[in-house]
Parts: structure tokens; sequence; C-alpha cells
């Protein structure tokens, strides 16, 4: 079971994300250090102590398999690496899994790691302290209570139904196709399955990347 996978004990940071163990740890104090101001900062909603990176499994785009690090709110770890182990199970298609701080900082203390670089390596990441698109309030991602999956294949796009990426344009058009989201399929359901609901149902813009515990 996946809550035989907790491993606080032994807090680690992340390793190469190919050899296949999975777990959920503490962050410790190297990952700490690494996010600090960056990813993360005195004033987020947030604690560091309440964060845990997930090792989940997943299928890469070339039908091999690798193992990469999402960090979560440890309220959620387990229902985390539940939807990976399945979205495994499934052999849906996941670029790339590592955490945003790896990408920098853009300088703005309110924009946490830099999501657009993030989103242009296609990276599957969760937390990060930053606003919502649009500004005024933090972001779910600021909780650590929101993914967003493969983030090329699955755009936002705004109400004139656009993408800021022109790497995803080609995605707009939302036919299943490999590491796509689509509407009652797969991905959907197991996330649906933990409680989360997906942007792609938003009414007035679509976030086909995004899953959050509350909707937002």
């Amino acid at each position: 079971t996946t809550s035989a996978l907790v491993a606080d004990a032994a807090p680690k940071t992340p390793v190469a994300a190919d050899d296949g163990a999975v777990s959920i740890q503490s962050l410790g104090p190297e990952l700490e250090a690494a996010m600090t101001g960056v990813s993360w900062r005195p004033g987020c909603p947030v604690a560091l102590d309440d964060l845990r990176q997930v090792r989940v499994p997943y299928w890469k785009f070339d039908g091999g398999t690798a193992t990469g690090t999402i960090i979560v709110h440890a309220d959620v770890a387990t229902d985390v690496l539940a939807v990976f182990t399945e979205l495994h199970r499934q052999r849906f298609a996941i670029r790339r899994v590592q955490p945003v701080h790896l990408y920098g900082g853009t300088g703005n203390p309110d924009e946490g790691g830099d999501d657009f670089a993030s989103i242009e390596d296609d990276n599957t990441s969760a937390f990060n302290c930053r606003l919502r698109t649009g500004g005024g309030v933090y972001s779910q991602h600021a909780y650590g209570t929101a993914i967003d999956l493969n983030p090329l294949e699955n755009p936002y796009v705004g109400a004139s139904g656009s993408t800021s990426h022109p790497a995803s344009v080609p995605y707009l058009d939302r036919r299943d196709r490999q590491g796509v989201i689509t509407s009652g399929g797969g991905v959907e359901q197991a996330f649906t399955g933990i409680g989360w609901t997906w942007g792609g149902t938003w009414s007035d813009v679509r976030d086909y990347q995004h899953f959050s515990i509350n909707g937002r």
C-alpha cells in the first residue's frame, strides 16, 4: 500500500529520476535550502515542514519508465502517490517530473519559481509559492494542493482561445494523443477519485494541465 512507502525518518534530496524507488519523505535541509528564495520564502501560506517530496513512477514519451520528484502538502502526499501509481499503470506518458525551484526564480517575490520556464520544459510540477494566473491571491500551487501535468500538451487556454506557449498551439485541438488529458479519460478519473477537480472543465478559461484539491 502507499502508506507503507512513507519514510519521513530518512529525509533526503531528490536523486536522479531513474532509480525506480518511490517514497514520501520530508524535504530535508538541502532541499529546503535550495527552495528558499526561489519556490518558497518566508510569508508563504505553508511552511516548509508542511511539505513533502514524493518520488513517483511514470512512463516516458519514448516508452521507458522513470521516477520523478513532486513536492506537495503533507496532507495530500499519499493520494498524489496513488494517482501517479495509477497513471503509471495506465501507461500515460509524462515528459518529466521535477520540482519547480530547479527552474530558478523570476525575481518577483510574488511569482516563486519560474513557472513559464517549467512549462516550456514540459515539466509536471506541484508546489510553487506564487500568485494564481491573473494575480490577486495565492495559487493552489502555493499550498501544495495543485498539480500541472504535461503543461505543453495540456495548455492554459485564455478566454480568447489562445495560449502563451507556441509549442502548445497544436494541442489547442484536444484530440486524444500521447500525453493529452481527455474529458472523462483515465487521468481525469484518477484525480477525481481522490476528490480533485480538473481545470479543463472550467467555463471561462480552460487550464487543461491543472488539477487541484478545491477546483481553483
